[in-house]
């Protein structure tokens, strides 16, 4: 964690429906500050959905064909985008409330509305429905609401001057030899370090109630589970939100699609940070449900996923701080979106931090997946100076080849092959950060149970001091990042001798970059007959697969999952081998292969998610082929940006950059194709 004055705030967090939280196993799918005072508890969070208030589900879009054909360049505009001198909006209007993006929706959208004051909920929401925009949830605790409407109704709403913002209301996916001992928790145990008197919160997919690792230890149960068309509650009572025992069931019908039980991933991870095994197993465990199950393959890539809305983030972890007991960590084993440098001063950071800050105001911890891209930063919401972010190790000392790193890393722990518990009393091994946070959680259960009066803040510290330093290369720079040693830790012990990480990040068989702030490759540009992709007609590049990890189960059988992870090709594919890839299995690089990569450009971009989405192979094959406009343009570029980037190639600097350009309603043609010939 980075250690930095704090002011307190409120609570948030985000989720993508544009671009989903998820948990964090590798191979799946998911810092601390200054004390401040200790605010009075707040009252449970309780939420009013407004009825018949679902969005409606967008149509599927058909297979794309070989009979698709690009326009020349220059035969078509869009209206308003190919004007030099286009009108900047004028400071502090409705257009400057709206984030960036939402005004170029075409249908319509589910936003969090930002308010000045809780009390202002029922004139805005009368305000609401006279703009025809739908109120899906009004928590009566917090300043915002969650509501759904058009581009053209959400910037009148914006109009209103008790409206501080309006943003996507995003969605975040889970993300995933013994691990105690590597961190010497065994030992721990063994001096009666146990967590005893402390709790650990686990927002994530639920847990199995019943399950004999957590027999008696299940000390309070909540739900918050966002619900609109297509989108389901995994609470068992079918609505928005349930707190008291049941609350966050992981064996509800809801959570079991055919013979598979979607909401594992919670149970695993509560398992390790506070499970009979774990590695806090006096302390107990707050399980909250925030996921909502999603049937929609276009967000998904596949007919159904779990999707962490922020909203359901932002009452969850309320809900935390107002609990009269004693929690050490909150664990987000999710996230979404890819950051190398702190994004407090983001949309999504100044709307989450306050969350964090809240928790450290009570003593809590919030101990978040760094996330499993291979990427030299860390997804969000673990790229916030008050979270506490976490890589993932294997039991040799060496970071997990999946696993992010860099200097915005607080700390090193097991990630890889970690057995713990699953529903249905059983037990299974799976790899990722999802993993590895829960192991941090659970430390800070033990070090809080030994020092109860301690803060917080101080706590992490230790950690990190008695972490065995891990020395690795990013971007050139040497970092140092410990490895968790909570025995260590609580003995006072001298960290481990340090050990040199080789090879450094970029993995084996990288090909050097000559511009690290570049992995787009060339710029889609217009087709000529020849162009479209057909079998045999250009020779692909060697396929890549993914790095996987076996995840094996002790007691029943599972299928083996692989670890979606950026590939190790580093090299880049021109916009037409792209499109021979993505069409029909034309190309040598597998499906399951191009679709993770397809998932990992979502969570990474906000253009996919939000804008246009490229969640199936038919869907990105549109639009590489797309270029009537500047806009579709653009988009071909970036996709095949995002795609060298998945597949190895280092740099995201000229990409984000393009994207906000691509998000602004006000950009001018010339600046669109400006920002397609900087790719």
């Amino acid at each position: 964690m980075r250690l930095r004055p704090l002011t307190v705030c409120s609570i948030v967090l985000a989720v993508l429906v544009a671009a989903p939280t998820v948990p964090a196993f590798a191979a799946e799918p998911v810092s601390v500050a200054t004390p401040v005072p200790t605010p009075a508890p707040a009252p449970a969070p309780t939420a009013e959905p407004a009825p018949g208030s679902a969005a409606e589900p967008e149509g599927a879009e058909p297979e794309a064909t070989d009979a698709e054909e690009t326009p020349p360049e220059g035969t078509e505009t869009e209206p308003g985008t190919e004007t030099e001198g286009a009108e900047t909006p004028a400071p502090g209007g409705p257009e400057e409330k709206l984030e960036d993006g939402l005004a170029l929706d075409e249908g319509r959208v589910r936003a969090i509305v930002e308010l000045t004051d809780p009390a202002q909920h029922a004139p805005v929401a009368a305000q609401a429905a006279e703009e025809s925009v739908d109120v899906l949830l009004r928590p009566r605790t917090q300043p915002f609401m969650v509501v759904e409407g058009t581009a053209e109704e959400l910037a009148a709403l914006a109009d209103d001057p008790r409206v501080t913002g309006i943003r996507r209301d995003r969605t975040y996916p889970p993300s995933l030899a013994s691990s105690l001992r590597l961190i010497g928790a065994d030992q721990a145990h063994a001096r009666n370090f146990t967590g005893t008197g402390q709790a650990v919160a686990v927002l994530d997919t639920g847990i199995d109630r019943d399950h004999p690792a957590f027999t008696g230890r299940i000390v309070e149960e909540a739900c918050f589970s966002a619900v609109e068309a297509g989108v389901e509650s995994l609470c068992p009572n079918g609505a928005a939100t349930q707190t008291g025992p049941g609350a966050a069931d992981a064996e509800t019908a809801k959570c079991l699609d055919g013979g598979v039980n979607l909401c594992e991933h919670g149970t695993h991870v509560a398992g390790i940070a506070a499970g009979d095994k774990g590695v806090a197993p006096g302390a107990g465990i707050v399980a909250v449900q925030v996921f909502s199950r999603v049937n929609d393959e276009e967000i998904c890539g596949e007919p159904s996923c779990l999707l962490a809305y922020e909203s359901s983030l932002r009452l969850a972890m309320e809900y935390v701080a107002g609990l009269q007991r004693p929690v050490a960590a909150v664990n987000l084993s999710l996230g979404g979106g890819l950051y190398d440098t702190s994004c407090d001063d983001t949309e999504e950071g100044r709307a989450f931090k306050p969350a964090v800050d809240a928790l450290l105001a009570k003593g809590t911890a919030t101990v978040v997946a760094a996330g499993n891209e291979f990427h030299e930063g860390v997804a969000f919401p673990a790229c916030l100076s008050a979270a506490v972010a976490v890589g993932a190790n294997d039991d040799a000392d060496a970071i997990a080849d999946f696993s992010n790193r860099g200097p915005l890393l607080d700390l090193f722990a097991p990630g890889v092959d970690v057995e713990s518990a699953v529903p249905d009393d059983s037990g299974a091994v799976h790899s990722g950060t999802s993993m590895a946070a829960p192991h941090v959680a659970g430390a800070l259960a033990l070090l809080k149970a030994q020092s109860p009066q301690a803060q917080v803040t101080d706590l992490v510290d230790k950690l990190r001091a008695a972490g065995r330093p891990y020395a690795y290369e990013v971007a050139g720079a040497q970092v140092t990042t410990p490895r968790l040693d909570v025995l260590a830790a609580l003995t006072g012990s001298a960290p481990q001798p340090g050990i040199t990480q080789s090879p450094a990040p970029g993995g084996p068989g990288r090909d050097p970059e000559p511009d690290p702030s570049d992995s787009s490759g060339p710029a889609p540009t217009p087709d000529d007959p020849g162009d479209d992709p057909q079998p045999g007609t250009s020779t692909p590049p060697t396929p890549v697969p993914l790095p996987t990890v076996t995840v094996t189960v002790t007691v029943t059988p599972r299928p083996a999952a692989s670890v979606c992870t950026r590939g190790t090709a580093g090299k880049r594919l021109t916009a037409r081998k792209w499109a021979v890839e993505i069409h029909r299995s034309s190309g040598t690089i597998p499906d399951a292969t191009l679709n993770c990569y397809l998932k990992l450009v979502q969570k990474a971009s906000k253009v996919f998610p939000e804008l246009t989405r490229a969640s199936t192979l038919g869907t990105a094959y549109r639009t590489l082929k797309a270029a009537k406009t500047a806009r579709q343009r653009l988009d071909g570029a970036l996709l095949v940006g995002w795609l060298n980037w998945a597949h190895g190639t280092n740099g995201t600097t000229k990409l984000t950059a393009s994207e906000k350009v691509r998000l602004s309603s006000t950009s001018t043609g010339a600046a669109l194709k400006k920002a397609t010939k900087n790719l």
